[in-house]
């Protein structure tokens, strides 16, 4: 029906990251580039709880969309599904705003870029080398496979970033 074609389409641009996942090289650094601005956006609202609920709500959603989209596009993770990094993204900062004060203000701060910078780059570095479990997460059934090895990229990376500030602080 023209309605489940729609409904078809909207599960494929939400999936590809508006269009991200179907750029000509490195589709994951893309959606990476997605979840930065996700973050931004779940910070402007400045309240931690919002920015966790935002968070969880991603996860959950990916976890369904990506599912919904594997199936769409007969292929087991494919690298144009983007939203699964759009989700995870905003988990490598929690462990960092739960010590600072979470607002539109943060993104105006020199020093908060070199974090981004840094989580960004930390967040690449386990979504393409899979240390354990990131890569044995990707076996997980459907949507849960796509998403659960980005959310523990975003896990490692936020320890890492917590740890390195605790160290400098």
């Amino acid at each position: 029906t023209e309605e489940s074609r729609w409904d078809n389409r909207l599960i494929l641009f939400i999936a590809r990251g508006a269009g991200l996942g179907l750029l000509p090289k490195a589709p994951g650094t893309w959606g990476s580039v997605g979840g930065l601005a996700w973050t931004a956006l779940l910070l402007t609202m400045g309240n931690i709880w919002i920015y966790l609920a935002g968070t969880f709500i991603g996860f959950a959603l990916s976890i369904w969309i990506c599912g919904r989209a594997e199936k769409l596009l007969r292929k087991i993770d494919p690298g144009e599904i983007v939203l699964d990094e759009i989700v995870a993204v905003p988990m490598c900062f929690t462990g960092l705003l739960a010590t600072l004060h979470v607002g539109p203000q943060l993104l105006l701060q020199p020093e908060t870029w070199y974090w981004a910078t840094a989580g960004f780059a930390l967040f690449r570095l386990f979504d393409i080398w899979k240390p354990p479990p990131i890569r044995q997460l990707q076996n997980l059934p459907g949507g849960w496979g796509v998403t659960a090895d980005d959310i523990m990229a975003a896990v490692y990376t936020a320890v890492i970033l917590q740890s390195a500030w605790q160290l400098i602080d």
